[in-house]
């Protein structure tokens, strides 16, 4: 159960309009919510319950692309519109297979942050901004992020589960990351999709209007547009490459683990399963238009051309 004025709460928190990060929060079970948040989920429950299994199949996918990253040698992390902490974080998926993996969590939400600060503590491997996700060169250069990443080497960036709630043009929003990640960098995005309406569909986006952040659905071509010119990573290991629109999958279909919460019954055909998208991608080797200064760890390293 949630609780209301807790001391890691900004005491001008409107507690009275739901939140579509607590509404999360409270799918997969944590307690980082309060009486508004768990009304709006509950309704949105009562009318489609697999929105609960599609939380926590996106948790899992989360999960699986952190260790993919990792396995490819990566080890620095920038996760974008992280939400609240719940167990199974970022840095503690990280941090379990290599101690010394560099994470920067980054949110507008002001719940988010205050208690992702209070959990983290004093950690040099791990940091939080708050931020909002659509001004990409105030991440980038944020000292936060000059000290904790160096750009000159792999990054993982982490969109999950956020850009469905960005209105406009969102690859104005991810291009920036793209540009400033080094050869070898990684691209996470999970993405709720456009797909065959239903009353189920319809009434969920209306609940969603209640909130500050309404959901914000994109056809399976515009998701895919989002990963650019990174190579798509196959969703099953072993298999050849497929072309890059069927790498993009639902999100339990994305490397899946026989550890992974199983979705209830019936809910494989739920559109808020089959229309959760996820996909990973890496990015090649580059062609320098230019031979860059040395840089010192930290400052952003020159943007440069990717090779097709």
């Amino acid at each position: 159960m949630g609780t209301e004025a807790m001391s890691w709460a900004p005491a001008e928190l409107d507690l009275s309009r739901p939140n579509a990060a607590r509404m999360y929060d409270y799918f997969l079970g944590g307690s980082h919510n309060f009486a508004a948040d768990r009304q709006a989920a509950d309704a949105v429950l009562a009318v489609a319950p697999h929105v609960a299994d599609a939380a926590r199949a996106n948790r899992a996918f989360l999960h699986r692309s952190v260790r993919y990253a990792l396995q490819q040698g990566i080890r620095q992390f920038i996760d974008l519109g992280s939400g609240i902490p719940t167990v199974g974080n970022v840095h503690d998926i990280a941090h379990s297979i290599n101690a010394k993996t560099r994470v920067l969590y980054v949110d507008v939400e002001p719940v988010a942050v205050a208690h992702a600060r209070a959990l983290l503590g004093v950690d040099p491997r791990v940091d939080v901004i708050q931020a909002d996700i659509c001004f990409p060169d105030f991440i980038l250069d944020n000292p936060a992020t000059q000290r904790l990443i160096d750009l000159a080497h792999p990054v993982a960036i982490l969109f999950v589960s956020v850009l469905h709630f960005i209105p406009g043009n969102v690859n104005a929003v991810v291009e920036p990351f793209r540009a400033a990640a080094s050869p070898g960098s990684a691209l996470v995005i999970s993405h709720a999709a456009s797909g065959a309406s239903t009353n189920q569909t319809e009434e969920v986006q209306r609940l969603y209007q209640r909130t500050p952040t309404p959901l914000q659905l994109r056809p399976r071509a515009d998701v895919q547009a989002l990963f650019g010119d990174f190579a798509m990573v196959t969703p099953q290991p072993g298999a050849a490459s497929p072309p890059d629109d069927a790498a993009l999958v639902p999100v339990s279909h994305w490397r899946p683990d026989p550890e992974d919460h199983v979705p209830a019954e019936g809910s494989s055909t739920s559109p808020f399963l089959a229309s959760f998208l996820a996909g990973v991608a890496m990015k090649g080797p580059t062609v320098m238009t230019e031979q860059p200064s040395p840089k010192p760890i930290g400052q952003r390293a020159l943007r440069p051309t990717v090779r097709p």
